[in-house]
């Protein structure tokens, strides 16, 4: 059996031409015309390969780089080998990935799993459902009573769009992912099996035990959001659960009813966000982020990996830790319980 090539690229660049595109300056250019077709990590590079180092504890790969040409920062350009075209830029990943887009185009963007074009005979779409011309429904796929579907969109096999849901342009649905009570903006992501539009976990007590509250709102997903494998956004309980423009979201993350993330955000995996949290514009979260229901995370904020929120985070702080605070209180409180471990240590050690 031979070894699949899954994402060939979609042509040669040269050294000369990355420099052009990215803004780059080629330190040679006698390197001009070095061929670059594929991407690697700096530590294994190869023939034909562009690689980034970025920031002082990797300065040490550039002397051993085995690369067709390195983006990197000023001050590394001259510990590259010979032979090897330097390209200096001030953000190197950043330039890095805009020229993994241009290589790997089916890699930054989903595309149909199949070789279907247009509405597939094996999908099915309600007669009262309007499908934009250059829109693709793959096989299995099932399109609901009133939904909309843009141009350019890829509604992938066995994905469900629910009555009246609306999807913009150039969008993707993976497989398997349902969509219901929603609408959706132009260039969103969906990967599959994520699920949007459910009804949140809204119940009050009764005297036969917990009875449920009915979830009439909706999930406003805007332009250029990417939603992650598996990843759960309830519908609002009354009003909306929004998700503003550019936002990031991983794999598995839980987004509850009421939620309202702002612009621009990246909420990493395994992440869950309680009922009608506010997120403000630019907030970071690393994985595994708890928030309590109903508090509000300030725009900029950093909220550190595997931390516990239960109060309100200011705009523009770094805040960790199990109940979270913010990040400098809480290394403080770090060092001085390593103190007085290794002080009672000590002091064991002694009495024996």
């Amino acid at each position: 059996m031979t070894d699949p090539v899954f994402f060939a690229p979609s042509r040669r660049y040269t050294a000369g031409e990355v420099a052009n595109l990215t803004g780059s300056v080629l330190v040679d250019s006698g390197h001009s015309d070095i061929s670059i077709e594929a991407l690697a990590p700096a530590s294994d590079g190869g023939e034909n390969a562009l690689v980034f180092v970025d920031g002082k504890r990797n300065s040490a790969l550039m002397p051993s780089l085995r690369a067709a040409a390195v983006l990197c920062p000023a001050e590394f350009a001259g510990k590259a080998p010979a032979g090897v075209a330097v390209l200096v830029h001030p953000r190197p990943q950043q330039a890095f990935a805009f020229v993994g887009r241009l290589l790997f185009p089916r890699a930054a963007t989903p595309g149909p799993m199949t070789s279907e074009t247009g509405v597939s005979p094996h999908a099915h779409v309600d007669v009262t459902a309007h499908v934009e011309s250059g829109a693709v429904i793959e096989a299995g796929a099932v399109i609901g009573p009133g939904a909309s579907i843009g141009s350019g969109t890829v509604i992938a096999p066995n994905a469900v769009i629910g009555q009246s849901c609306q999807i913009g342009r150039d969008g993707y649905v993976g497989p398997g992912a349902s969509i219901q009570y929603a609408l959706i903006g132009n260039r969103v992501i969906i990967h599959g099996g994520a699920r949007i539009g459910q009804d949140g976990f809204g119940f009050v007590g009764g005297a036969k035990g917990p009875e449920r509250v009915p979830q009439i709102g909706r999930v406003v997903i805007q332009d250029d959001v990417e939603i992650g494998s598996n990843t759960t956004v309830d519908r609002g309980a009354m009003s909306d659960t929004i998700i503003g423009q550019g936002t990031k979201i991983d794999n598995l993350v839980q987004i509850a009813h009421n939620v309202r993330i702002g612009r621009n955000c990246i909420i990493a995996g395994l992440s869950g966000i309680s009922g009608s949290v506010v997120v403000g514009d630019n907030v970071t979260m690393g994985g595994g982020v708890g928030l309590a229901d109903h508090l509000t995370i300030g725009s900029g904020a950093k909220l550190a990996a595997r931390s516990g929120f239960m109060s309100n985070v200011p705009a523009g702080e770094i805040w960790g830790g199990y109940p979270a605070q913010p990040m400098a209180e809480a290394m403080r409180e770090i060092a001085m319980l390593r103190r007085l471990a290794r002080t009672r240590k000590q002091g064991e050690g002694g009495n024996g």
